[in-house]
């Protein structure tokens, strides 16, 4: 038994019946027009029949790709299988363009020799204008069926179908052409459709493989993601914010400036806030909110002492007079350390405390690590 349970069962339901109407009707329509071309001698129709098998072969690229880019999330693809599409439509795209060019040059040694050519049959015409109602339809139906399920290869896929119909109407033209005695047109429509058929390749391929090394969303998108961002309640500012697309989705991260004397699950709420409002507003696979207490884009790194080493430098320097159960918070800020103590009302009188924050603000003179101290008595709840 297969176990294999598509991520988004309904959007690979939808692309698998899409793609299984193209490959019927694209495997139709490749022996009808390689075999009507041959009959009526129009290389144009012939050359558009090859271009029907190119779309069958994607649609079986778009089967495999659509069924192992759904998988869910595992070990090795933490973030899913969506850029097995990607993968799949730079094959296409790179598939399309040499058969594109092959076209082009074989139609174009053909016009070296114009005497030749020969006479189309009528026939070429009639397959030609079905050819064109089948394809245009075809686009149509998988080009709504694609929006539906928000799937770029099934986008690509449809556009590709349209490329077809125009291919089908360029291969009229030529064979009408070609009735009406001008018998160099349907080769010259043959060589355009090769030119179609390349730059529908070359496009698909480069967007493809822009997408593979981390090519970013939009600056429209990423200026709507940043002020997603500004606006919830908390975040302070913004900074290194990056994208980069992933197949329909995209990855996002983001440094948020908070209040840097809020508690760490303040901060944290905060960031997942921040993080449910992208998913919520945006079509992002997942979000990466750093806190940030200050733009660690302007601030120099500095390397200060762990926890551990200022608590011991604290009670050196204050000579061991601070007291055990006092709670101590640490800002590391500007390249400096702000200290918080808190003193148990109960056991520290103000006089003690006065003297402490004395000893504090002297310590602040002389040390370079320590930028404020600053001592509160507190009474337990």
């Amino acid at each position: 038994m297969d176990a294999f349970e598509p991520a988004h069962p309904e959007r690979f339901a939808a692309a698998q019946k899409s793609t299984w109407v193209s490959i019927v009707i694209n495997l139709l329509l490749t022996f009808f027009q390689v075999i009507g071309g041959f009959i009526s001698h129009s290389q144009a129709l012939m050359a558009d029949g090859l271009h029907s098998f190119s779309d069958l072969m994607s649609d079986v690229l778009v089967l495999y790709a659509n069924r192992h880019g759904n998988r869910h999330a595992d070990a090795n693809h933490p973030y899913g299988h969506a850029r097995v599409e990607t993968a799949a439509t730079l094959i296409l795209g790179a598939f399309l363009a040499v058969l594109g060019v092959g076209l082009l040059v074989a139609a174009a040694l053909r016009l070296q020799h114009p005497e030749a050519v020969q006479a189309v049959n009528p026939l070429a015409l009639a397959v030609a204008v079905v050819a064109l109602m089948a394809k245009e339809g075809m686009f149509r139906y998988m080009l709504a069926i694609a929006k539906k399920v928000r799937s770029q290869m099934l986008v690509a896929n449809a556009w590709h179908a349209r490329s077809d119909a125009a291919s089908s109407l360029v291969v009229i033209v030529g064979v009408i052409g070609n009735l009406l005695g001008y018998t160099f047109l349907d080769l010259v429509a043959a060589a355009v459709v090769g030119v179609m058929i390349a730059h529908m390749g070359g496009k698909l391929a480069l967007e493809a493989l822009a997408e593979l090394i981390d090519t970013g969303l939009d600056e429209k998108e990423v200026a709507a993601i940043r002020q997603t961002l500004r606006g919830v309640p908390g975040v302070a500012g913004l900074h290194e914010l990056r994208t980069r697309k992933m197949a329909d989705n995209a990855l996002v991260d983001a440094h948020v400036l908070v209040d840097p004397r809020i508690s760490v699950s303040e901060g944290h709420y905060i960031a997942e806030t921040a993080r449910q409002a992208v998913l919520n507003n945006h079509h992002v696979l997942d979000v990466m909110v750093h806190v940030d207490p200050e733009d660690d884009c302007t601030i120099k790194p500095s390397y200060l002492p762990t926890r551990d080493a200022l608590l011991g430098r604290l009670q050196t320097k204050l000579d061991n007079s601070l007291p055990s159960e006092a709670r101590i918070i640490f800002h590391y800020l500007e390249g400096k350390v702000d200290a918080e103590l808190f003193l148990s009302a109960h056991n520290v009188g103000e006089a003690e405390a006065e003297a402490l924050q004395m000893q504090c603000n002297e310590l602040c003179q002389s040390d370079m690590v320590f930028h404020a101290i600053q001592v509160h008595r507190t009474y337990a709840r």
